[in-house]
């Protein structure tokens, strides 16, 4: 979805602006800070990378505002942090892939002038999830832009982007937060006590966004610790299969939680927009925009599970993890301390290279859902090879 405004921008009232909202990430903000203050050391596209949580999207914003924005006009900061200002160009995809047709409008747009403020820029979120026709759409405008346009993409690593990109683009890597620090962050900013927001920290693996969901969601918490059991319940076959099941209904209810309220009240806007009262038939002429907006919700929906199915895998290889860890006489460091009983016995009774076949299977099933495989059969596979330490 490609809009003058969809970069997130937090609490930023809250500290000085633009940058108020970036946390943990000195380094990178002073880089930032200063290629805004000088053209000197402002390069025509910027790739910002680190791990999921990192702050990626919060950076691209605070620095999109301090380009666009004159020194000191904080209407027109506030105006880039709320995604409003007209030569902001962002794209935060919804889909699984960044399509072809949203690349060509962004380039589009990278031609224009600036309307109002120093600078247009382009930020591409999930830069990550194009592909090779889609990057090659990128390839002549990040090359050759127009003197005051300034592109700036996030992705989790440069290694997720194809070398032409890369080579066009200034890289900035952000470092990943500790537990401490990530904990410190989600009390303040939830107002949860400090044994919540430590948990939620650990869980999340220092992932922002998701250890203020896990704060702030007990049936958010309460799906990742059913997940977790049922997986360490499996014994044979026949509970592999219904665990596997399990885990994908889990993470169905998890993307439904995510995004029903939010489908509906989009629907009741378009209605309204249309002029279509409750409960009333839709004309012909409109169920056009109906129909491309219930195409939108269902590409998002896809895009939810996938990624709940890639989170649970990430939890996953956070428990077998603490597993080989103890297999190894490591036990301090554990990040499913609530499971630490239960994890003692899976490490007594399975030998360090059953475990990493495991590992191994889950960095094979998440190769598989990424190529479209369907979500119950890869996680069956997976859940056999937890059940009989082999690779189906």
């Amino acid at each position: 979805m490609i809009a003058d405004a969809p970069v997130a921008a937090g609490e930023n009232s809250r500290a000085a602006l633009p940058w108020g909202e970036v946390w943990g990430q000195d380094d990178a903000l002073a880089q930032l800070e200063a290629a805004a203050s000088d053209p000197a050391q402002l390069a025509h596209a910027w790739l910002i990378t680190g791990p999921a949580g990192s702050g990626r999207s919060t950076l691209a914003s605070a620095f999109a505002a301090a380009l666009i924005a004159e020194p000191g006009d904080e209407a027109a900061m506030r105006q880039v942090l709320a995604g409003t200002h007209p030569d902001l160009t962002a794209l935060r995809t919804e889909g699984v892939i960044i399509s072809i047709k949203d690349a060509r409008s962004l380039v589009e747009r990278s031609y224009f002038s600036p309307s109002l403020g120093r600078y247009r820029v382009i930020v591409m979120e999930d830069a990550d999830r194009m592909v090779e026709r889609t990057s090659n759409v990128l390839l002549k405008a990040l090359e050759e832009p127009p003197e005051r346009t300034v592109w700036i993409l996030c992705a989790p690593s440069e290694a997720d982007l194809l070398p032409t990109i890369r080579s066009r683009v200034r890289t900035l890597r952000l470092h990943e937060p500790d537990v401490p620090d990530v904990a410190r962050l989600i009390v303040a900013r939830t107002g949860v006590d400090e044994a919540t927001a430590e948990q939620a920290a650990r869980l999340s693996q220092r992932h922002i966004g998701m250890a203020v969901r896990l704060a702030t969601d007990a049936d958010a918490r309460a799906r990742r610790e059913e997940t977790l059991r049922a997986v360490l319940a499996v014994r044979g076959v026949g509970t592999a299969v219904e665990t596997a099941a399990r885990i994908v209904q889990l993470a169905t209810d998890d993307a439904k939680a995510l995004t029903a309220e939010r489908d509906e009240a989009e629907r009741e806007s378009l209605r309204r927009t249309l002029g279509i009262a409750p409960g009333a038939a839709v004309p012909p002429a409109v169920r056009g925009q109906l129909s491309a907006l219930d195409d939108d919700q269902k590409r998002r929906a896809t895009r939810s599970l996938r990624d709940g199915l890639d989170r649970i895998l990430t939890d996953l290889e956070s428990m077998f993890r603490d597993t080989l860890m103890l297999q190894f006489g490591q036990g301090d460091d554990l990040i499913n301390r609530e499971l630490a009983t239960e994890i003692a016995a899976l490490a007594a009774a399975w030998t360090p290279q059953r475990t990493l076949v495991v590992l191994d299977q889950i960095s094979a099933t998440r190769t598989n859902l990424e190529g479209n495989a369907a979500p119950a059969l890869a996680l069956e596979s997976l859940m056999v090879t937890v059940a009989s330490g082999r690779t189906p």
